[in-house]
């Protein structure tokens, strides 16, 4: 049976190839779990279709990803924490706080695109990167101040 791959799959091919497959393995396996199409006219021009609607979504998030970054990038948030002596902090700035510190100047990010090596322990500003976009990347200055 011919079929047409919807994504890369190892022992197969890549994604669009034409590829030949015993017909119980087509039936039961691929064509159930979305990895294939038949191979007829019909979906050949469906997967054609999926594909530039793909395009279409990565093109958009995209740009709404540019959009947010340039907003992000003249944007600083300011978290104050308690200190004790010698201004030591007690516990530390996690990607968590800073979301919420961008959540209450309007701006909604996910605590997961949040890039921080190790969470912040000491006072001063911060230069902390929000990963946005596979190809897209905001600075956004954090100011850990005591209360």
């Amino acid at each position: 049976m011919d079929i047409i791959l919807r994504e890369d799959f190892e022992s197969l091919g890549q994604a669009g190839e034409v590829v030949s497959v015993k017909d119980g393995y087509a039936r039961n396996f691929l064509i159930p779990k979305g990895i294939a199409y038949l191979a007829t006219e019909a979906n050949k021009k469906r997967y054609e279709n999926d594909v530039k609607q793909q395009a279409w979504r990565l093109n958009r998030d995209k740009k709404i990803a540019e959009e947010l970054a340039a907003k992000l990038e003249n944007v600083s948030c300011t978290i104050s924490v308690q200190v004790g002596e010698e201004d030591k902090m007690f516990g530390s700035v996690t990607s968590q706080n800073i979301a919420e510190a961008l959540a209450s100047q309007g701006y909604e990010v996910d605590k997961r695109k949040i890039l921080l090596e190790e969470p912040i322990k000491s006072l001063g500003i911060y230069s902390v990167s929000i990963k946005l976009h596979t190809e897209v990347e905001a600075t956004v200055k954090v100011w850990v101040v005591k209360e």
